[in-house]
């Protein structure tokens, strides 16, 4: 309770709320890091099954599956049929561009220099010629996108993939991707837009633009659907990290996932 007399900065408090949700989600991931050691597991080794919470996992992807279905996907319908394609082209060039800042510190942390100039100068281009990222200026220029996060990071420094998880409203993750999400965060500039609403909006458009983009992909899932977005999701991951590889350890879905068709992680 606030003492009598002392008001809050509406403000100071939104923050405050926000790191508390930050927060949360640290302790979520140190929740699964206990259990993991009650239950003899160690969720920083490279163990054969990436998958050993399964049935925690299907129970929570059939709850985002169903908040998908019934709020994400339709707002991502509608939002498309009411964006021109130009528009919507912008507005993921915009998301894009904000992500080449924190690709360019996370390069810095992994001791690529080459790549660190590269994320820096296109989003120094795209954001001044680029009218504040709307138009992919760089990519003209021949200045190659190299994206990357603090997920990736960790796994240069040698920290363990870690366990595959399901995490509500969030999607697949492993426990180190995971906790990269969260240095992820403060690493982009959105987290430091003073306007607690503005940023907000800027997270809800992204979310919902990037769900747009897959929705092309939907037709993609057959079979069991966790099964596919669990192996499409740890195949990118290794992919992008060094080169090491899970094809096979769970199905053959391999040959059917193409980044192209997918963009970011799935949700």
């Amino acid at each position: 309770m606030i003492p009598y007399g002392i008001r809050q900065n509406p403000s100071n408090a939104s923050v405050s709320r926000t790191r508390w949700s930050h927060i949360t989600l640290v302790l979520g991931f140190v929740g699964v890091f206990s259990s993991s050691l009650s239950w003899g597991i160690d969720p920083l080794s490279e163990v054969e099954n990436p998958d050993p919470y399964e049935d925690i996992n299907r129970a929570i992807f059939a709850f985002n599956d169903r908040l998908d279905k019934t709020v994400l996907s339709p707002v991502a319908r509608g939002y498309r049929r009411v964006t021109p394609d130009v528009a919507e082209r912008g507005i993921g060039n915009v998301f894009s561009n904000l992500s080449e800042f924190n690709s360019a510190v996370n390069s810095i942390l992994q001791g690529k220099v080459d790549a660190a100039l590269a994320s820096a100068g296109r989003f120094a281009v795209n954001s001044t010629l680029g009218i504040a990222g709307l138009f992919d200026v760089a990519s003209e220029m021949g200045l190659e996108s190299r994206e990357t996060d603090f997920g990736e990071t960790l796994a240069v420094w040698g920290v363990p993939r870690g366990p595959y998880l399901m995490v509500p409203f969030l999607g697949p993750r492993t426990l180190r991707s995971g906790v990269g999400n969260v240095a992820d965060i403060y690493l982009s500039p959105e987290a430091y837009i003073e306007s607690v609403s503005g940023r907000n909006t800027l997270y809800a458009l992204r979310v919902v633009d990037e769900r747009a983009e897959l929705l092309d992909a939907d037709a993609l899932l057959s079979g069991d659907r966790y099964v596919f977005l669990r192996d499409a999701y740890l195949q990118r991951r290794a992919a992008r990290v060094d080169g090491e590889s899970t094809v096979g350890e769970f199905s053959d879905f391999g040959d059917d996932w193409e980044q192209g068709e997918w963009g970011d992680d799935p949700l």
